[in-house]
């Protein structure tokens, strides 16, 4: 991956358990464009209500982030740990307090084991050196079985770029921000009001249409950076620059969304609900999480069972304006109920093979106008149950 200007580290610190790195550091060797988007959780954690403070200018120049613990229901406890693990970032780097994001992951209610915390704080600084992205991506994750990790290269007026991103996430995924942790750098230069209005574009339909069991964190932080240093000319307003800009951070975001849902704690199926055919493309939002978000429909997944009447009991549900004698549902090409009925034949054999494999797509068509959305979710399995019975363990 060649992207200028950036340089990572991960250490131990033995936050909750020894053995992995679960401390991390990404660095911009100027100061950055910054934009974020965070929980709308009304219980946020210490880092995120720190971080959103300061990303309001807009300039960022490192993230320290910490697994294992969330520092989230800590009280003012928390929130001087947070402040103190910035602080003691930003004196390593030479840089003010502010110019520093602070994120954390992990247990809720638990405070941070801050003598651990300073103690591994002067190793992580002198390890940007050496350190790579593969690491902090491994260092961020919590239930994750595989770090999550997307690149992509492009050009603004012929100066070669690159967009990078990492992502953790596996259960509390749902929508209404960005749902997990999630970084994104590139070296383009690009002006902050675009970086912004891409940003938030790119995260509506990639992370904000994940869904995975329907709970919002406490701390879900999505953050990019922009040093400038690839050397172009900052990319702005709605030019081909800027749309081509966009289009990257989108792919990247959505390629790191969809790895998070893949991720599911206990997921055996990866799914895309479309739905087509509504009043208005917030009607098919709303219809498509719902059918995304039914634990009956998500067992129903895991059991490969083709029961299509939970979906459109999900889609009645929704809030979405419906006519259930226009309804119609496909599990990929196969016609499962037509106008609001069984379609009878061979649809219930060859839908439960479509859902014998491993991923595969629901279209619903309300059949009222225009509307579209696209969401992603993961099946609901015993192991599910398991890992979330044993998470504090």
């Amino acid at each position: 991956m060649d992207i200028k200007g950036f340089q990572f580290s991960a250490v131990e610190a033995a936050i909750k358990k020894q053995g992995r790195k679960d401390l991390a550091l990404i660095f911009s060797e100027v100061p950055a464009q910054a934009a974020a988007v965070f929980t709308t959780n009304a219980v946020k954690a210490a880092p995120v209500l720190l971080s959103a403070e300061r990303i309001a200018g807009g300039r960022a120049q490192a993230l320290v982030v910490n697994s294992g613990n969330a520092n989230a229901c800590t009280g003012e406890q928390g929130m001087r740990a947070a402040r103190e693990t910035s602080r003691l970032v930003a004196e390593g780097l030479g840089l003010p307090d502010e110019a520093v994001q602070v994120s954390s992951t992990g247990v809720i209610g638990v405070q941070l084991p801050m003598d651990r915390m300073r103690a591994a704080i002067p190793a992580l600084v002198e390890g940007l050196t050496s350190g790579t992205l593969d690491d902090v991506a491994e260092a961020i994750m919590t239930t994750d079985t595989f770090p999550k990790m997307e690149a992509r290269s492009g050009q603004a007026g012929g100066v070669s770029y690159t967009v990078a991103g990492i992502a953790k996430g596996s259960g509390m995924i749902m929508p209404n921000m960005a749902t997990m942790l999630s970084f994104i750098i590139t070296d383009a230069a690009v002006e902050a009001q675009t970086l912004d209005r891409c940003f938030r574009r790119a995260v509506a339909t990639s992370f904000n249409a994940i869904t995975v069991d329907g709970d919002t964190s406490t701390n879900d932080t999505c953050l990019v950076l922009a040093n400038g240093m690839a050397g172009n000319q900052a990319i702005a307003g709605e030019t081909p620059e800027a749309l081509a800009f966009e289009a990257l951070l989108r792919d990247v975001l959505l390629s790191l969304a969809k790895q998070i849902v893949k991720d599911g704690e206990g997921a055996t199926k990866f799914v895309e609900i479309r739905v087509t055919g509504a009043k208005s493309d917030a009607d098919a939002k709303r219809a498509a999480m719902a059918v995304a978000n039914s634990s009956l429909v998500k067992t129903a997944f895991f059991g490969q069972d083709a029961n299509w009447g939970r979906i459109f009991a999900a889609v009645g549900y929704s809030g979405a304006e419906v006519d259930q004698s226009l309804l119609s549902l496909c599990f990929d090409t196969v016609c499962m109920a037509k106008h609001g009925v069984f379609a009878g034949g061979d649809a219930e054999a060859l839908g439960t093979e479509v859902l014998r494999k491993k991923e595969f797509t629901v279209s619903v068509d309300l059949g009222l106008g225009a509307g579209a959305a696209t969401v992603y979710t993961s099946d609901l399995s015993h192991e599910y149950v398991n890992i979330n019975a044993d998470y504090r363990s």
